[in-house]
């Protein structure tokens, strides 16, 4: 397309979801609620850890990467989202969106890191747990856990230095609360299909390697289980396992649904809908899940709220 007479775009507007103002207000009020939990119990998760010894565990050290995650993978996102269910104008510059879409594929992709990474470390605990403390050490733990967080903020970065570079001459109106790739190479006038086809193939080898990963643990931590001599102990194993499983298949099914699939056949109407589920829903069902339903965290919260109203008590006249 002939770019030459035509003006530069320097904002975009989001679109966000359609309807009256009753509807928005509701929107509003359930997003903001599920917000402000997952910010509540992630950061209540990764004070735990910190300020309890006996969690500082390769277990719990990576269930507070993935709390400290959960955090600014939401609120990269959150905060337009519930301005978009306020107002009908809702702005962002280009070089805003640009870096919005960098921060939120990177995080998404170290969230899939780490969820490889972390069932790779019950793999470990449940299927060779006299080998477990030498194989992941506290030194290793840190180790996956920084590269969890390099490889997945060197994903998308050619990709997003490939979208800087595009032109934007109209319209201006993203069909989405956050600034996504196929909404964002809707409204390009050059020509994205270099960068289509780099974006589509490394959020392909990202999440489908993560997930295969991910799944290969689990499938070997499932025929451990059964091989389990006690009832008690298959019970009480495969219940845990469940949850975190119910997590992954959540959280990979919608990512996989919104971007393992050809450019062409994306949905915008769709796309929104799902796209709650991994930037809203997930990170608060990750740490009730995750650690909440713990007994070591849930004793070390009782432990923590016991202390803080002993110190009340003393304070007290």
């Amino acid at each position: 397309m002939n770019v030459a007479n035509q003006t530069t775009v320097t904002e975009f507007i989001f679109l966000g979801f359609s309807g009256g103002l009753y509807l928005r207000l509701l929107l509003f009020a359930m997003f903001l609620t599920v917000y402000l939990l997952s910010l509540m119990g992630n950061t209540l998760i990764i004070f735990i850890v910190l300020m309890n010894s006996t969690l500082q565990t390769p277990m719990y050290i990576f269930l507070g990467n993935l709390s400290f995650l959960e955090i600014w993978y939401t609120t990269a996102t959150v905060p337009k989202l519930l301005a978009t269910c306020l107002s009908h104008v809702v702005t962002i510059s280009v070089s805003g969106c640009i870096t919005q879409y960098y921060f939120f594929f990177s995080m998404g992709a170290t969230e899939c890191i780490l969820l490889a990474v972390m069932a790779y470390d019950r793999f470990l605990a449940i299927c060779s747990p006299l080998r477990y403390s030498f194989l992941m050490s506290v030194q290793v733990c840190l180790q996956f856990s920084a590269g969890s967080w390099i490889g997945g903020f060197i994903a998308p970065l050619l990709p997003t230095i490939l979208i800087s570079y595009l032109n934007f001459c109209g319209p201006q109106k993203i069909n989405h609360f956050f600034c996504d790739s196929d909404p964002i190479f809707k409204l390009s006038c050059s020509d994205t299909f270099l960068v289509e086809a780099l974006g589509y193939t490394c959020s392909s080898v990202v999440i489908l390697s993560s997930f295969l990963l991910t799944m290969s643990s689990y499938g070997h931590i499932v025929v451990t289980i059964i091989k389990l001599s006690s009832r008690e102990a298959r019970k009480k194993t495969f219940s845990t396992c469940a949850s975190h499983l119910t997590v992954v298949t959540i959280y990979y099914g919608t990512i996989i649904f919104a971007y393992v699939r050809p450019p062409a056949k994306y949905n915008f109407t769709m796309g929104k809908m799902i796209s709650v589920f991994y930037c809203v829903v997930t990170p608060l069902i990750n740490p009730l899940v995750y650690t909440l339903r713990n007994k070591d965290v849930k004793k070390a919260l009782r432990k923590l709220l016991g202390f803080t109203m002993g110190k009340f008590d003393d304070l007290a006249p």
